[in-house]
């Protein structure tokens, strides 16, 4: 099963619908002006605590939403939703505080501090607290300054703020239409959080358990380049399809904090799986001096850039960098007859194109078409620009295309296949640095 992106957004704006009628049947007019900020208060805060809900389903890894809809637009669906959550809790917070500084006459300050008195709005401010400060962590100049740990703690504690949400929403007006509203608003989130213990908790531990998967090789492919081979039992009760990437943490000494998203570069077979890593950074240099033996606890499979994506016979894979891994993977399982698949791999030098013979015994085997495209970023010939594309793949514009490399090439990219005539529904790509 498969949830489209169409039918998600509808979903959620379904429910969005839902929560404002909600509030419209709970709401009394009045032209006094506690009343005004009372009712705007309970609007906000009944929008907010369904955002909250909505940013974590979205980041619960149901596979029928991940593998419909891509982990990366999921996480860009995460990161814009979250800043409007945040500002419907402050919303929230301030029409408050209004309201209760018009209702008892006192200054915003002096309502700030009798609200506090109250045990269940003391424990609000806390949960808005720790979503601020994932909020903040998460904004791209703190971002790139930050730990990975430091950021994902952060957002660990998201999970107490929403919780102290619900509670102070349980026990505050915004649910007081009767025990209907309540029992409702009460499923709503014991669905989203019964899937986040399954799918993030419940699922990578049975996975672990059942396949016992252990590192049985690590060899070099190329500059800073290492393929990491796995193997375990039943692997192939995992489903995991080419395109698709796991996340991956390796029981070793330094590595064993962090899970890391690695598509896998081969098809899964012998119950053995490998992975292309390039290291740029303190953890994908450690994979390097991984040893045989080491346990691996795998999570996945998760992301879109699959066979299901494809709509036309003709495909053309484009990758950069050691965006190569999926597109390997794929190149070598697509269906298609000889002339049906192209794969254009876009590097700095010959010596930094990664699983070469493979992709070479590939296109012999199957017929296809390969072509490497060298030269520096910088240099005076774009091999991506458009005529440059339609040169190379004929009758361009009736291919599907599948995209991975780093986030500038393949912004550069897309946008060059689009001028070419390539439609962007048919332009596939997912990132991994999210």
């Amino acid at each position: 099963m498969r949830l489209t992106p169409t039918a998600l957004l509808r979903g959620l704006a379904g429910g969005a619908v839902a929560v404002v009628a909600l509030w419209l049947v709970q709401a009394e007019p009045s032209v006094r002006l506690d009343a005004v900020f009372a009712t705007l208060a309970h609007l906000s805060g009944l929008l907010a605590g369904y955002g909250i809900l909505v940013m974590l389903l979205l980041m619960a890894r149901v596979p029928a939403v991940e593998h419909g809809i891509g982990a990366d637009r999921l996480a860009r669906w995460h990161a814009r939703g979250g800043r409007h959550v945040l500002t419907l809790c402050l919303a929230h917070t301030v029409f408050a505080l209004c309201g209760y500084a018009a209702h008892t006459g006192v200054d915003v300050l002096g309502a700030a501090v009798g609200l506090m008195g109250y045990p269940g709005l003391a424990a609000a401010a806390v949960g808005t607290a720790l979503l601020a400060g994932a909020g903040v962590t998460s904004a791209r100049t703190v971002r790139r300054r930050v730990r990975h740990e430091t950021w994902r703690a952060a957002h660990l504690l998201t999970y107490v703020g929403a919780a102290l949400a619900f509670a102070h929403q349980l026990s505050g007006p915004d649910l007081a239409g009767g025990p209907l509203a309540v029992w409702l608003w009460t499923l709503l989130h014991t669905t989203v959080g019964t899937l986040l213990v399954w799918y993030r908790l419940v699922v990578p531990v049975r996975q672990a358990l059942r396949h016992g998967l252990r590192v049985t090789e690590v060899r070099t492919e190329g500059p800073d380049v290492v393929s990491v081979v796995m193997q375990g039992l039943g692997l192939t009760a995992l489903r995991a399809e080419p395109g698709q990437f796991f996340r991956w943490r390796f029981l070793d000494r330094r590595l064993w904090r962090t899970a890391l998203p690695f598509s896998l570069s081969a098809p899964v077979r012998d119950d053995t799986l490998r992975i292309t890593v390039k290291a740029c950074g303190d953890h994908t240099r450690r994979i390097r001096r991984l040893r045989p033996g080491v346990r691996v606890l795998a999570t996945g499979p998760f992301g879109a850039l699959t066979a299901h994506r494809r709509t036309r016979r003709k495909v053309l894979l484009l990758a950069g960098g050691v965006g190569i891994t999926p597109m390997r993977a794929l190149f070598e399982t697509l269906p298609g007859g000889p002339g049906d698949l192209t794969l254009l791999y876009r590097a700095g030098n010959a010596a930094q194109l990664v699983l070469r013979e493979e992709l070479e015994a590939i296109a012999a085997a199957r017929g296809a078409a390969l072509h490497y495209l060298l030269g520096p970023s910088d240099g005076p010939f774009d091999p991506l620009a458009p005529q440059a594309l339609r040169r190379l793949v004929p009758h361009l514009a009736e291919h599907d295309v599948y995209l991975c490399g780093p986030p500038g090439m393949s912004r550069a990219a897309a946008a060059a296949l689009e001028r070419a005539g390539v439609p962007a529904d048919r332009i596939h790509s997912e990132q991994f640095t999210f």
